[in-house]
C-alpha cells in the first residue's frame, strides 16, 4: 500500500537527520532508500532531503481542513451585514461584539452559545471572504450639478481638504445631492447632506429644488438635529449656499463660514463620501420631483439618521505614508459617530445621556425594515422606466421572516 503524504513526510524528516551528517555513499543509499518508499524521483529525494518538510497542521480523513466556521454561523454573521447595510470586514468585525447582543437584546437573533463565541471570534479577512459570494450578487454611479454663486464668495474664505484637522465636533461640511434620474432639465428634487467632520455624525434633509430658500430652511432644521453646536460650516461654491441669507445667519450665531476651490471635490472629501455612502445608497439614482417624494425621502431620512448614526461604523483616517509611487494609509479602529460623540471631552454629559437613552431603546433591524418599507414606497412612485433602471438593483428587500437578505 502507498504511504501517505504524512508518513511520507515523517519518513522524509526521519532520513533527513541522517543524511545531514552522512558520508557521500551513505547519502546516496539513503536516497534509494527513500525512492523506493516514496515513489520520489532521485531528484526530488535529494532535495527534500536537504530541506525536510515541516510537520504541517492535522489534516480530516478526507484530506481537507475542517470547517471552523458553520452554517448556523454564516447564517448569522450574514443576517448581521445585511442589517448593517453590508458593510467591510474590517468596519463589521470590531462592530461585533456591540452589535451582536443589542441584536439578541430585540429578539433578531438567536445564538447558542457555541454560535456565538464562534461569531465574534471571526476576523475581517474571514468575514470578507466567506461573504464574497453574497457581496457579488449586490452591486450601484454619479455627477455634479453645481453652479457657481456670485461675487460674495470672493468675501468668503477658502477652506481645503489639508486645513481640516479639527478633534473637536461641531464643524461640519455641506453639500446638495440632486436627484434627477439623468435628466437636468427642470425642477428636481434635492438632498441637503451635512457631515460634522470629527465624528462624521451626519444628517440629510429633502428640499424640492436648490431655491436659497428651501436649502436654508432644511439647513436650520439640520443644525437644530446635530447632537452639539454647529462652530463652522464649509460648503461648495453653489448660490444655495453663497448667498447674503446664509453669510447673515453665520455672522449672527458666531459660525464660520468657509468654501472650497471651485472644481476641487477633494476639499469637500467628508461630505462627498456621505453623498454616496449614505444618500445614494439609500434612496439611489431616480428622479424625484413631487411634494409627495420629498415628504417621503424626508420620512426616510428620519429613520435613516438614526441607522447611520448609532449603527454604522467608520474608519477615519490618521495618516499617510509615501514612498515612491506607494501611498500607504493608517485608519483608527471602526466606531461609530455614536461612539465617537460619547468619547469626544468637548461634548456635555447631558448630551451624552440623552443619545445614550435613545440609543438602548433603538432596533437596528427594525430600522432597516423600515428603511427597505419606506424606500420601495419611494420607487413604486417613479414612472416604471425609472424604477426599473434605478439603483433599485442594488436594494434589499425583508424576507418572510422579516431579516433583510440580497435581492436577486
Amino acid at each position: 500500500m502507498p504511504l501517505t503524504l504524512r508518513e511520507k513526510q515523517s519518513v522524509t524528516r526521519e532520513l533527513a537527520a541522517k543524511y545531514a551528517r552522512a558520508s557521500k555513499k551513505v547519502k546516496s543509499l539513503l536516497i534509494k532508500q527513500l525512492v523506493e518508499l516514496a515513489g520520489y524521483s532521485r531528484l526530488h529525494a535529494a532535495r527534500v532531503l536537504k530541506r525536510p518538510p515541516k510537520l504541517g497542521r492535522p489534516r480530516s480523513p478526507h484530506g481537507k481542513r475542517g470547517l471552523v466556521y458553520g452554517p448556523l454561523v454564516i447564517e448569522a454573521l450574514r443576517k448581521v451585514w445585511l442589517i448593517l447595510d453590508c458593510i467591510s470586514g474590517k468596519r463589521l468585525a470590531p462592530f461585533l461584539a456591540e452589535i451582536v447582543p443589542i441584536l439578541e437584546r430585540h429578539g433578531e437573533l438567536r445564538l447558542d452559545d457555541d454560535t456565538r463565541k464562534k461569531l465574534l471570534s471571526m476576523s475581517a479577512a474571514t468575514i470578507d471572504r466567506r461573504l464574497a459570494q453574497d457581496r457579488r450578487s449586490m452591486g450601484v454611479k454619479g455627477r455634479s450639478g453645481t453652479k457657481p454663486g456670485t461675487l460674495l464668495k470672493h468675501n468668503i474664505p477658502i477652506k481645503t481638504f489639508s486645513e481640516w484637522s479639527c478633534t473637536e465636533p461641531g464643524f461640519v461640511e455641506m453639500d446638495l445631492v440632486g436627484h434627477d434620474g439623468g435628466n437636468t432639465r427642470g425642477d428636481y428634487v434635492q438632498t441637503l447632506d451635512v457631515v460634522d467632520v470629527a465624528t462624521r455624525w451626519t444628517e440629510t434633509r429633502a428640499v424640492k429644488n436648490k431655491a436659497q430658500k428651501w436649502v436654508f430652511e432644511a439647513l436650520k432644521h439640520i443644525i437644530a438635529s446635530f447632537p452639539f453646536p454647529i462652530k463652522g460650516m464649509d460648503s461648495d461654491n453653489g448660490s444655495e449656499f453663497i448667498n447674503y441669507h446664509l453669510v447673515r445667519f453665520c455672522a449672527q450665531n458666531s459660525i464660520t463660514f468657509t468654501r472650497s476651490r471651485a472644481y476641487r471635490k477633494n476639499d469637500s472629501c467628508y461630505v462627498e463620501q456621505k453623498n454616496w455612502s449614505v444618500v445614494r445608497r439609500t434612496v439611489g439614482y431616480a428622479r424625484y420631483t413631487t411634494d409627495a417624494q420629498v415628504m417621503l425621502l424626508n420620512k426616510i431620512y428620519e429613520t435613516l439618521r438614526l441607522y447611520t448614526n448609532y449603527f454604522q461604523p467608520v474608519m477615519v483616517l490618521t495618516s499617510k505614508e509615501r514612498k515612491g509611487t506607494k501611498v500607504t494609509k493608517h485608519y483608527d479602529a471602526p466606531k461609530t459617530p455614536y461612539q465617537r460623540v460619547m468619547a469626544s471631552p468637548y461634548v456635555s454629559q447631558e448630551v451624552k445621556d440623552l443619545l445614550t437613552n435613545e440609543y438602548q431603546t433603538l432596533n437596528p433591524a427594525r430600522l432597516k425594515r423600515r428603511l427597505l418599507a419606506l424606500t420601495r414606497l419611494l420607487l413604486k412612485s417613479c414612472s416604471p422606466d425609472v424604477e426599473n433602471s434605478s439603483a433599485s438593483e442594488t436594494h434589499m428587500t425583508p424576507d418572510e421572516g422579516g431579516m433583510p437578505h440580497a435581492a436577486n
